[in-house]
């Protein structure tokens, strides 16, 4: 028999192995480019329900600026009512939200001081006034003596006068001698002299009577205006409105010690009003006192009314501004004092500008990114934008979008990591 021999063929081995090992490094290179390949794809485009988000359209044209913030109705005229002394609280007559008119008295005080003081004030004042009638008959019986002084002086200067005009006939005529005529006329002249100055001396003296009794006018004057003190005092004991409208605050009980000063009540006219909105103070930088209001008062369909600025305040409280806005027509019926409200100032007006509705996110003046859709197609893409100017519901596109660019407006925070969407 022929014996079967078997050969080992070591090339075979060799040609398998290498077959095996490019085999297994194609399919590595294929597992590899396959994974390079699909992480360079884009992830999948979330779906959105198109009824979900808030759409709207970029425009061209005139743009409206405004802000808005709520507010409340509030009396024009106010009236606090103080103590105008140190005073106990005896009676409180009208509560609050009673109508009151102008000599209603509102609260009864007591003091006994200020009784003790008016009458002071009335005695020293009859006292000074009785002093300047004595004052004045003395001075004026001192006037009439002077005068009667004048009237002798001037009699005697006109007899020596007299006299001097006959001397000197006779001196002319040798009967008299030059030495009596001298001192005849001399004696005139000196008498003369004197009339003026007894002239001189009742005029100052009148001049002196009026000065005398001009200061004690003026001390009683003061006195009476001490007086009038006093009674204004008293009178306050019996608060009173002061004005006609309706009491809204008493801020005092029966017995409480009050001192000067202290507000008691406050009255208002009901049927004056303003209104005091209160606007964020990142917006209210560009109100100006003038500018055109709409306040809705919600009552009925003409709940709107036009008013304009006239205050604004300086100071922030709780990051707002608070605006006074007075009306140029009649609140409708029903409108009353801390009625909430809406107002919306108008700030200006642009024109050709690029605006949208504003959206949920960005600020004015600030660079954002925003989804929009793709024409003619339900893929919405983030683009780049910078926003401009703001209103209430509007913004000034000035760069990244074209007239006619649909976008959603609404939050889509969500979809951050994402930088397209799918409308569905």
């Amino acid at each position: 028999m022929t014996a079967v021999v078997d050969i080992q063929r070591a090339d075979l081995k060799v040609k398998k192995r290498r077959k095996q090992i490019a085999f297994g490094a194609i399919a590595a290179a294929v597992v590899l480019f396959g994974t390079l390949g699909l992480a360079q794809l884009e992830p999948a485009a979330p779906s959105v329900e198109e009824a979900t988000v808030w759409l709207d359209t970029v425009k061209r044209g005139e743009m409206l600026r405004e802000v808005r913030g709520p507010g409340t109705l509030v009396p024009k005229a106010i009236r606090w009512l103080a103590a105008e002394t140190n005073a106990r609280v005896e009676r409180i007559v009208v509560k609050p939200g009673a109508v009151v008119e102008a000599d209603t008295v509102i609260l009864e005080l007591s003091n006994p001081e200020v009784d003790e003081q008016l009458l002071a004030a009335k005695t020293q004042l009859a006292a000074a006034e009785a002093d300047l009638v004595a004052r004045r008959v003395d001075l004026e019986g001192q006037l009439l003596n002077q005068r009667g002084t004048l009237a002798q002086v001037e009699a005697d200067f006109e007899g020596a006068r007299l006299q001097a005009e006959a001397e000197g006939e006779l001196n002319k005529k040798g009967i008299i001698s030059d030495l009596q005529y001298r001192q005849t006329q001399l004696r005139a002249d000196q008498l003369q002299t004197r009339v003026g100055l007894e002239k001189d001396r009742v005029a100052k003296f009148g001049e002196n009577i009026a000065a005398q009794v001009r200061a004690e006018g003026s001390r009683i004057e003061q006195l009476r205006n001490a007086l009038v003190l006093r009674e204004r005092q008293a009178d306050s004991l019996q608060l009173k409105a002061g004005i006609a409208g309706v009491l809204q605050q008493v801020p005092v009980e029966e017995g409480q010690q009050v001192v000067a000063g202290t507000n008691l009540a406050r009255v208002a006219k009901p049927d004056v009003l303003m209104a005091e909105l209160r606007i964020a103070e990142t917006q209210a930088k560009d109100i100006v006192i003038g500018q055109s209001v709409r306040v809705d008062t919600r009552i009925g369909p003409n709940g709107i009314v036009a008013g304009k600025v006239v205050r604004i305040d300086p100071a922030v409280l709780n990051g707002t501004v608070q605006v006074d806005v007075d009306f140029d027509a009649p609140l409708p019926a029903g409108a009353r004092p801390d009625l909430s409200v809406d107002g919306v100032v108008e700030i200006e007006r642009l024109a050709d500008v690029m605006y949208v509705g504003r959206p949920a996110f960005g600020q004015p003046g600030t660079q954002a990114t925003i989804f929009r859709l793709e024409p003619d197609s339900n893929i919405a893409l983030r683009v780049p934008i910078k926003l401009g100017r703001a209103s209430v519901s509007l913004i000034e596109i000035e760069q990244g979008l074209k007239p006619g660019d649909k976008v959603i407006l609404s939050d889509t925070s969500q979809w951050d990591e994402y930088d397209r969407i799918k409308l569905n």
